[in-house]
C-alpha cells in the first residue's frame, strides 16, 4: 500500500483500512482516557484538584498551557515517524485527562457515583455514531461548515476567557451551543477525513476525532450536572 497517497485518491481497500485503523485508534484513545482518568482520581489529592478550579487565573493558565500543548500534540500526530505520532496521541490523552480531572471529580461528588458520567458518555457515543453515519452516507459537501466552526470557536474561546476573568457563569445555553459546535465539528471532520489525510496518517485523524468527542462529552456532562444541581 502506498502510504503517501491521500485517502481520497486511494483504492477502496486502502480507504477501508484507513477508516478501520482510524476508528480503532479512537476507541483505544477513549479506553486509555478512562484508564488515565481513573488513575488520576485515585492518586491526585483532592486539595490539588481543588486548586485547578479554585482560582480563576490558575485555571486560565491551565487552559493556555493545554492549547499550546495540544498544538504540539497535533504536530507530532501527523509526523512521518510512527513513534512521534503515537507520542502525540498519548500526550494529548494525558492532557485531556488532566483537564477533565476537576469536572469528573465534581460529577462523582455531586451524584455520589458515576451515573451521570455514564449517561453523558452514552449520549456522547450515540451522538458521535449518528453524526458519523450522516457524514458517511450523505453525498453533501460539508466544506461550508469550516467557517462556522472557526468563527464559533473564537467566540466560544472569548466567552470562556471573559467568564474566567470576570467570574461570569456562562450558563446552560452556552453548554447547549458548545454541544452544537462540537457536533458540527465532528460532522465536518468526518466528511473531510478522506481529503485531509494520507493513508498512513490514521493516528492524526484519530486524534482530531478524539478531541471533538471529548469536547462534546465535556458539555453534555455539564448539562446533565446542571440538571441535578
Amino acid at each position: 500500500m502506498n502510504s503517501n497517497v491521500l485517502v481520497a485518491h486511494s483504492t477502496d481497500v486502502e480507504k477501508a483500512e484507513f477508516y478501520k485503523k482510524t476508528y480503532l485508534h479512537v476507541a483505544i484513545s477513549l479506553l486509555a482516557f478512562i484508564g488515565v482518568e481513573t488513575v488520576l482520581l485515585n492518586v491526585v489529592p483532592p486539595e490539588i484538584i481543588g486548586l485547578m478550579f479554585a482560582q480563576k487565573y490558575t485555571w486560565l493558565l491551565v487552559i493556555g498551557v493545554f492549547w499550546l500543548a495540544s498544538f504540539l500534540a497535533q504536530k507530532w500526530s501527523l509526523s512521518q515517524s510512527k513513534a512521534a505520532q503515537y507520542m502525540g496521541l498519548g500526550f494529548y490523552i494525558l492532557l485531556e485527562a488532566i483537564i477533565f480531572l476537576p469536572l469528573i471529580y465534581i460529577a462523582v461528588a455531586q451524584t455520589g457515583g458515576g451515573d451521570v458520567i455514564f449517561q453523558a458518555a452514552t449520549l456522547t457515543i450515540a451522538m458521535f455514531a449518528g453524526i458519523s453515519a450522516v457524514a458517511f452516507t450523505s453525498k453533501r459537501d460539508f466544506s461550508f461548515l469550516r467557517s462556522i466552526i472557526v468563527m464559533g470557536g473564537f467566540i466560544a474561546l472569548g466567552l470562556i476567557v471573559a467568564g474566567m476573568i470576570f467570574g461570569i457563569n456562562l450558563g446552560l445555553w452556552f453548554s447547549v451551543g458548545m454541544v452544537l459546535l462540537a457536533s458540527i465539528t465532528i460532522l465536518y471532520q468526518t466528511s473531510k477525513l478522506k481529503d485531509s489525510y494520507a493513508t498512513d496518517q490514521y493516528v492524526g485523524a484519530a486524534l482530531q476525532l478524539f478531541s471533538s468527542i471529548m469536547l462534546l462529552f465535556w458539555y453534555i456532562l455539564r448539562i446533565l450536572m446542571s440538571r441535578r444541581s
